[in-house]
């Protein structure tokens, strides 16, 4: 299938890539349908594309790159409702946002992606250990031009 998308132009993907958040994403909730798109193989960052609406994209991350003790707590019914039985059996990602020179991470609210079902699901964790802009890299700074 074609996904049209304003950062890479129309992208060929399968139908079987196709992700369904059933309930959407916080502040989001009419947009289900994803794909994930990776710009680069090397990259650890990847493009989280609306199927119905190009100019909706969210960059996302494993979070475990950036904090290796980070666990996501679900519910038994969550994972009922992705068809998975334990939280091992998923895809971790957490959206990254630039704040100031900052690159941060919402920690507190993860994607959770059962990739044998193509099914996902946005969490809210309680465990404030967590916060929405955790701190993942800081960007460098503008240099000032020098006069002679």
């Amino acid at each position: 299938m074609q996904v049209q998308t304003t950062r890479f132009g129309t992208v060929e993907v399968a139908e079987d890539r196709v992700l369904n958040f059933s309930s959407g994403l916080l502040g989001f909730a009419s947009y289900r349908r994803f794909v994930l798109l990776q710009p680069d193989e090397e990259g650890v960052f990847y493009w989280l594309q609306s199927v119905d609406t190009p100019e909706l994209a969210f960059v996302v991350t494993d979070p475990r790159l950036w904090a290796d003790e980070y666990q996501a707590v679900i519910r038994q019914e969550q994972l009922d409702a992705m068809g998975m039985r334990a939280i091992d059996e998923a895809q971790l990602f957490v959206i990254v946002n630039k704040y100031d020179n900052t690159l941060t991470a919402n920690f507190q609210g993860p994607l959770v992606v059962n990739l044998a079902n193509q099914q996902g699901m946005q969490l809210v964790l309680a465990d404030r250990q967590w916060t929405t802009r955790h701190e993942i890299a800081r960007l460098a700074g503008a240099r000032a031009s020098a006069t002679a």
